[in-house]
């Protein structure tokens, strides 16, 4: 690596957060809460990150109450007893001196109801579909719609209680929120349907309940992404312009910085620029952008759950983008999986100790 690394070293700060550098640790499920509860060994892993000087954490996916939020029983809920285990996280985080957020969570359709609890129960989503032209469920009502835009509030005011630093919605990837927002997936002709703007509405209704119960002072970060775990080349927006429109409505709802998923950071976003996705977020909204994609990694992540290791490497590229104000903060997911020492190791130039991504690493909590 021949750049310096002083522009991820630097502290960012929005209003009352303040951050010690621009390293996030992406939020990656792990499964590893039994009941939705998690517990000494999940507060423990999250610990090891922030005493290795990552600036935030951004937990893994933490479902919201609603009986069909989740894929499965292991993955940590942020409401009721849950949120015992989740004031244990935060204290150890902040023993340390670190940061960190809640991600709050729907899957929608993409819960398989035989291996979820509540297997009685259809899935949820905009109309029902799981994917384009695939139907499984009946579209949301409007009484279930008010439902989870309330819980999403819910918990969000349950991480303020907590002491957590902000909260994450997490709008990507195909999950509920992001169903709303795509075509394929959302054909209602109501006013939570329409064009691009209209599909906004469900998750406009969510941060301005979160707004609300968490007060102006409270960050919040939505992720967003153009990729579907459904269609891979998916995509919300197909140009500038169209992103613009989309974006404005969530910016003045009430987030306060994007975090923009791409699975490869480097790759341009249109054509006739070299700014990713995060960059054209901050540039159309004037507010703060995380980048993620394959940081520091010779392979993107879809690879990881198909058994590919991905081998370590630089990130000069990554560091002159941030240096130029391109974005404000950079995600790191599997690198920071399985290296909880990979932001120390960065900042003391210590490249040779990085560990390469091994599929085995999804298997534990190291």
């Amino acid at each position: 690596m021949s750049r310096s690394v002083a522009p991820l070293f630097r502290p960012f700060r929005l209003g009352n957060l303040t951050l010690a550098n621009r390293v996030v640790m992406a939020p990656m499920t792990r499964s590893k809460s039994p009941g939705g509860i998690p517990g000494p060994e999940v507060a423990a892993y999250y610990r090891r990150r922030a005493e290795s000087a990552t600036g935030l954490i951004i937990t893994e996916g933490t479902t919201v109450d609603d009986p069909v939020s989740t894929m499965n029983g292991n993955v940590p809920n942020f409401y009721g007893a849950a949120l015992e285990g989740w004031q244990r996280v935060v204290e150890q985080v902040h023993e340390v001196g670190g940061k960190i957020m809640p991600q709050l969570w729907h899957v929608g359709m993409a819960r398989n109801p035989a291996n979820a609890p509540h297997p009685e129960l259809p899935s949820a989503g905009p109309s029902g579909l799981t994917k384009p032209g695939t139907k499984h469920a009946e579209p949301m009502t409007r009484e279930h719609i008010r439902r989870v835009v309330d819980a999403f509030a819910r918990g969000a005011a349950d991480a303020r209680r907590l002491g957590f630093d902000g909260v994450e919605i997490h709008g990507a990837h195909g999950y509920l929120i992001d169903q709303f927002f795509w075509e394929g997936t959302n054909q209602r002709d109501d006013e939570y349907g329409g064009d691009l703007v209209g599909r906004t509405r469900f998750a406009v209704e969510i941060i301005e309940a979160v707004r609300r119960a968490t007060g102006p002072d409270f960050p919040i970060i939505l992720r967003f992404s153009q990729w579907k775990q459904q269609d891979y080349a998916a995509r919300l927006a197909t140009t500038p312009e169209a992103l613009g429109q989309f974006l404005k409505p969530l910016s003045e709802a009430g987030v306060d910085i994007f975090h923009c998923s791409q699975r490869r950071f480097w790759e341009p976003e249109f054509e006739g620029s070299d700014l990713n996705l995060a960059g054209w977020a901050k540039k159309l909204t004037g507010k703060p952008s995380i980048t993620v994609g394959s940081v520091s990694l010779s392979g993107e992540f879809i690879g990881s759950f198909r058994g590919e290791s991905s081998s370590a490497t630089g990130i000069d590229e990554l560091l002159e983008r941030l240096e130029r104000g391109e974005f404000d903060l950079v995600a790191v997911g599997r690198a920071l999986l399985v290296d909880p020492a990979w932001t120390r190791k960065v900042r003391d130039a210590r490249y040779d100790e990085l560990l390469p991504f091994e599929p085995a690493a999804l298997a534990t909590l190291s």
